[in-house]
């Protein structure tokens, strides 16, 4: 990728300059990085990240050191590429840093070739704008969802907490097997920091193994509740429906992911008064309900849940708690087929027994041999879920068939 510059000495330098101006101080070392600043040339931050599958349209996500105007082009085999850049209200976005493309009105099963494109704006009054340099990323290839798919295959991570050598670690782990989308099940941080963090820890580890050709999916766990940056997250990814909870079909599986949100009571002291995560899980149970009465769910040959605490088998906290008590009699109710969690950094398998009557995957932790992928896999007579250890082992999987009966092996 062109024009690349080290987050970390950008943002000292921004700091620098907010200091400047909140201060006043005259400090000639920091008025000049401030300039450095105004006339440093633009660099991405990021490669471009895919988000939102759809068999229709994919969104494109990439990030800049400085406000710009940026776009993409986009091409099937053999056609000329074609430009979009993200309308609002009838105003073509510039000027901003995080960007976001949607591309809309592709075909479903076909391989598309992409570059993102980032313009300097060096002068932006009211009736006077000037354009500085372009810098473009490398070519990518994204193949986009099938409209009619018989099958369906995913990686599910889940903690990670801040180990960014672990991304390619366990999604190498999947070898040549080919997969639609990866899943990330919460905790991929201790707690949120800023934005350098997100991308070195996260955005950078992901595009050199996987996510500038196949896009993935995200639901907070407890730890992204946390820290000071925890409020901007949501505006460097969008989930299917837009949402930080929501639901999908692809291929025979209806996909459900709930925002379990924070482990400890809501007015908790670590809280400072900041949290209200009871009433937001109460609003997910109500929207969890008309999701499993919904006709997409009631088709599906398999139904497939992804909540970052599990309701089971996680100790007695708050969270664990809460959660048994809205979602667990609605998942018994409505028979889901699984739950996929985290949370505890124990892996292990649980079959069907007193208080849920399916089975609960939840995979490990952060630290060697503790880390896990799991590998989800659906046709038309069979669901698989694979658990794989960082060493290789398979600590752990469970079939089910379009009958409903699971098998533990």
């Amino acid at each position: 990728m062109k024009n690349t510059v080290k987050r970390r000495d950008f943002l000292q330098l921004i700091s620098a300059a907010s200091l400047l101006a909140a201060t006043g101080s005259p400090l000639l070392s920091v008025a000049s990085k401030r300039e450095r600043v105004m006339t440093r040339n633009l660099s991405f931050l990021s490669k471009p990240y895919l988000q939102n599958p759809e068999p229709t349209a994919i969104s494109v996500f990439w990030l800049t050191d400085q406000p710009c105007y940026s776009w993409i082009e986009v091409s099937a085999l053999n056609e000329k590429p074609v430009k979009i850049h993200p309308v609002t209200r009838g105003l073509v976005e510039a000027n901003n840093r995080i960007h976001k493309v949607r591309i809309k009105n592709l075909k479903p099963s076909t391989k598309y070739t992409y570059k993102v494109f980032s313009k300097e704006i060096v002068l932006y009054e009211p009736y006077k704008l000037i354009y500085g340099k372009t810098i473009e990323s490398d070519s990518y290839e994204f193949t986009t969802m099938s409209a009619k798919a018989d099958k369906v295959s995913l990686l599910i991570l889940n903690d990670i907490h801040d180990h960014p050598e672990s991304f390619p670690l366990l999604i190498k782990l999947n070898g040549d097997q080919p997969f639609d989308f990866v899943f990330l099940n919460g905790d991929m941080f201790d707690y949120q920091k800023d934005e350098d963090q997100l991308v070195e820890h996260l955005l950078d580890p992901c595009a050199e193994i996987f996510s500038t050709s196949k896009p993935f999916l995200f639901i907070r766990g407890n730890h992204e509740t946390r820290g000071v940056f925890s409020r901007n997250l949501s505006d460097y990814f969008e989930n299917i429906n837009k949402g930080n909870y929501f639901s999908f079909t692809q291929g025979p599986v209806h996909f459900i992911a709930l925002d379990s949100g924070e482990d400890k009571e809501d007015d908790n002291h670590e809280y400072s008064g900041l949290a209200e995560f009871d009433q937001y899980r109460e609003e997910q149970a109500i929207w969890l309900e008309s999701q499993l009465k919904s006709t997409a769910y009631k088709k599906a040959k398999f139904k497939v849940v992804f909540m970052h605490i599990p309701h089971y088998h996680s100790g007695e906290w708050h969270g664990t708690l809460h959660c048994r008590k809205l979602f667990g009699p609605l998942f018994n109710k409505y028979k889901i087929d699984l739950l996929i969690s985290g949370h505890t950094h124990r892996y292990g398998v649980h079959e069907p027994q007193a208080g849920h009557n399916f089975p609960i995957i939840i995979g490990g932790g952060p630290n060697p041999s503790e880390r896990t992928l799991m590998r989800l896999s659906a046709d038309q007579k069979m669901m698989n879920i694979v658990m794989t250890r960082d060493t290789g082992e398979i600590v752990g999987s469970y079939s089910i068939n379009k009958q409903g009966s699971g098998n533990l092996q």
